[in-house]
């Protein structure tokens, strides 16, 4: 069965209109909900960023069914992986066990603000790593210690556990990490229809839960919804390596102002056609994602909401 999922953009919306969107969502019908874990928006003009596991813990309490789970959060430099080990096991607790740990290697947009630099590619998969091998040997009960070549522990104990823990989706956005995601992941998180990162992730012996985040544009109009979408969203068609470097919200409105309003209508489905909205998710689920996320980037979130529940719902793979 597949699940289907609504991404809480943290970077545009205020804590407390966070969890009144989660409330939503659960009322609309979504199975789960997904929250990016960032310090600063992408742009300065969408003028939030709180910190999601707040959030998170607040949607827990106000929620009964909806599965929780970050996307995702960088265990490696802002945080150390013994902290996250704590986090995630706690709202696990707090949630019934409706929480999943999606982990990524991170961005230097959230990560560089400790002041510890920001390493390069290889480096931050050997860190993203270590800190899975933490956070498993600390969910494992018990005191522990760790030293890796980047990261260390000193004799910690997390000492609140759930008997169930929480799945561990591992991002991939190229082959390496698509392995280290069946390695040491219960699933992988993407954010393209990629089939090779799903036949590599396969292949190294990955057989977990597989999201997908699939960006749209719902609004009443296709002009209105291309708007929303440019407005907010223009810095996701720069590119994984430019969205993983640039250290401020000013350097993505620069590297962004290349981007037109129609490059976005062409990157993503815009406006009520839900054909083209099915015809967006259908491919994530055709390569084999069985949680698709879906990102609104449009003006109207309660819109959406009903859109939905009302048109999308209705035509999608039944979820379990």
């Amino acid at each position: 069965m597949i699940r289907y999922g609504y991404k809480l953009a943290a970077e545009g919306f205020a804590p407390g209109e966070l969890v009144r969107q989660a409330e939503l969502a659960e009322q609309s019908g979504f199975d789960f909900v997904e929250i990016s874990d960032h310090f600063h928006p992408w742009l300065d003009s969408q003028g939030h960023s709180p910190f999601a596991w707040s959030v998170l813990g607040s949607i827990a309490a106000k929620t009964t069914r909806l599965g929780l789970a970050t996307g995702v959060t960088c265990p490696t430099v802002r945080y150390h992986p013994a902290v996250i080990a704590q986090a995630a096991a706690t709202l696990a607790l707090l949630s019934d066990g409706r929480f999943t740990l999606g982990v990524g290697s991170g961005e230097r947009l959230n990560e560089h603000v400790v002041g510890r630099g920001f390493p390069a590619v290889a480096e931050r998969q050997d860190l993203l790593r270590e800190a899975i091998e933490i956070i498993r040997l600390l969910w494992s009960g018990g005191y522990h210690s760790y030293r890796g070549e980047y990261l260390a522990l000193e004799d910690a104990r997390v000492f609140d556990l759930p008997d169930e823990l929480p799945v561990i989706a591992v991002a991939a956005g190229g082959p390496d990490a698509a392995e280290l995601a069946a390695e040491l992941g219960d699933g992988m998180f993407g954010t393209e229809p990629k089939p090779e990162l799903l036949e590599t992730y396969r292949a190294a012996g990955g057989v977990g839960p597989r999201y997908g985040e699939v960006g749209l544009a719902w609004a009443e109009t296709e002009e209105a919804a291309v708007r929303s979408a440019f407005e907010t969203s223009r810095w996701s068609l720069t590119g994984w390596k430019v969205m993983s470097e640039l250290p401020n919200p000013a350097n993505f409105e620069a590297a962004a102002e290349v981007v037109r309003p129609e490059d976005v209508a062409n990157a993503m489905p815009c406006g009520p056609d839900v054909a083209k909205h099915l015809d967006a998710i259908r491919r994530y689920e055709e390569v084999g994602y069985d949680h698709v996320v879906l990102m609104n980037n449009g003006p109207d979130p309660d819109g959406f909401m009903d859109f939905f529940a009302n048109e999308l719902k209705p035509r999608l793979s039944p979820s379990a």
